[in-house]
């Protein structure tokens, strides 16, 4: 594996990440302009977006009983997008980063969150404008969707399908198995194949049971898990900060001097910092990816901007509260030789969290990081279906990718911890190439469903949008005001209080 994991890490990444970490930051820095920096700006709006479950009535403003028009809501669409993006990026990804590219590598990461917030508006409020209605009054779509409405680009939309489907399908799930097997043999002492083994069966056989279960079931345990173990881990990530709080200041002034190049740290040049720091941000918040949109167009709301800034708050939640608490459980942890040859991940953080709290810290992250990654195998398994389904409506198809999932499930267990995630960075470069060629022309699009957006807040109304409203835009198929979420009579009559 040594030789697979030297072509992949050092041609192939070499080449892709050497351009494209610059790429994200100029669309980002782009989109911010564009859009009068909104992720920041907008910031109230994305948590009351977030909250908000738009209640079903007629046309006269009377309350209907909730049907399947209703679809998914903006909470749920999120935990979807958050399923996939809160889990081994996390927690052995940031630790991974840390263990080769040094403590700076979490600045690069913080930056790649804050400018990207934008570039996650931008695709998710695209992705609502141009998604599609089954037959079942379920919402689907995704940058395959705009690509193909949006610029009438089919080939390139296919090209991405495909990308995606065997990335969040195949590749990104064998990641997750393989840190649980990591965490799991740090906890128990041993990496026999027969642990492997083990763990591999158990996850594949509860990933199966969910992925025939369809969306709905997706969206109801994720709702459950995400929240809740994230939020564990947060709380004991705090415990660990509060026990060393004398040492945070100098945490700080380590991770951004050495991203600057303030402070040196053996093993670690500023460039490993800023490569993994980049690398492992977009694996872990997808900002620029074109993946979280996929979830973000299953959303019902009024307006589609609504769900691009849930979208935004996603990223922010995923780098700059989770993976930020693994930074600090690792850097005020034992001390760590930065630019390793063994790679450390999910064990290097099982350490640092033993050594601030004690053996059962470990054992802890074990217990964690199965449920987070087993909900991020949930979320990647449901980005990728939602392209399969846009590829082709052949249950055959679909049977056999479901298949092919259990099975990269089941190999990730076996897989060296350099090559998944050697494999998973270019996989992520490939995605978010295509992404970029697509949503950077139809910025346009976004700003002018944001100004539309603005102007009702001026008026007094919680914001609304139908294709009427922007005649010149093509090829949208809802938005007609037939959505209960939309109708106008009800909507206009909502005091902007309810949502600012």
């Amino acid at each position: 594996m040594e030789k697979a994991t030297e072509f992949v890490d050092g041609t192939i990444n070499g080449i892709i990440w050497s351009i494209l970490p610059w790429a994200l930051l100029a669309a980002g820095l782009y989109f911010g302009f564009r859009t009068f920096f909104v992720q920041v700006r907008l910031v109230p709006q994305m948590l009351k977006a977030v909250a908000e479950r738009p209640v079903p009535r007629d046309e006269k403003g009377n309350e209907l009983a909730a049907d399947d028009r209703m679809g998914i809501s903006a909470f749920k669409a999120f935990t979807i997008s958050a399923a996939s993006r809160v889990g081994t990026g996390n927690i052995a990804g940031v630790a991974l980063a840390i263990s080769v590219g040094g403590p700076g590598a979490v600045f690069w990461m913080w930056i790649i969150a804050l400018v990207g917030g934008a570039t996650a508006f931008i695709e998710s409020t695209l992705a609502q404008l141009w998604k599609s209605r089954d037959a079942e009054g379920h919402y689907h779509g995704g940058p395959a969707f705009y690509m193909t409405r949006g610029l009438g680009w089919k080939p390139l939309a296919a090209i991405f399908a495909v990308a995606l489907s065997f990335t969040y399908g195949f590749v990104y799930n064998a990641i997750q198995t393989n840190s649980i097997v990591e965490a799991v043999g740090g906890s128990v002492g041993s990496d026999s194949v027969a642990l492997k083994t083990v763990v591999a069966v158990i996850i594949a056989g509860l990933t199966a049971i969910v992925i025939f279960g369809g969306v709905t079931r997706i969206a109801s345990v994720t709702q459950i898990i995400v929240p809740f173990m994230a939020t564990a881990y947060i709380l004991i990530g705090l415990v660990v900060v509060v026990l060393n709080i004398q040492e945070v200041p100098a945490m700080i002034a380590l991770i951004v001097g050495h991203a600057l190049g303030f402070k040196q740290v053996a093993g670690a040049s500023i460039g490993l910092a800023f490569a993994y720091g980049m690398r492992r941000g977009l694996f872990s918040n997808e900002a620029g990816q074109g993946s979280a949109p996929n979830a973000a167009a299953t959303a019902t709301v009024s307006h589609p901007v609504k769900q691009g800034l849930v979208q935004a708050l996603g990223v922010y939640f995923d780098t700059l509260v989770v993976c930020s608490i693994t930074a600090f459980i690792v850097l005020l942890g034992p001390a760590v030789s930065y630019g390793r040859d063994d790679m450390q991940g999910a064990s290097l953080t099982q350490s640092a969290l033993a050594d601030s709290v004690g053996a059962w810290g470990a054992h802890f992250i074990t217990f964690v990081l199965f449920f987070l990654a087993f909900s991020s195998v949930i979320g990647n398994y449901y980005l990728a279906q939602a392209n399969i389904e846009y590829l082709s409506e052949s249950k055959t198809v679909m049977t056999l990718f479901r298949f092919g999932v259990l099975g990269f499930v089941f190999f990730g267990a076996y897989g060296s911890v350099p090559l998944v995630w050697a494999l998973g960075d270019t996989m992520a470069g490939v995605m978010a190439t295509i992404n970029l060629i697509a949503i950077i022309p139809l910025a346009g699009v976004a700003i002018k469903l944001l100004k539309n957006f603005n102007d009702q807040r001026k008026q007094g109304i919680d914001p609304v949008f139908h294709r009427d409203m922007l005649p010149e835009l093509k090829n949208v198929e809802v938005w007609d005001g037939s959505d209960s979420a939309t109708r106008r009579g009800w909507v206009e009559r909502r005091s902007l209080r309810e949502f600012t």
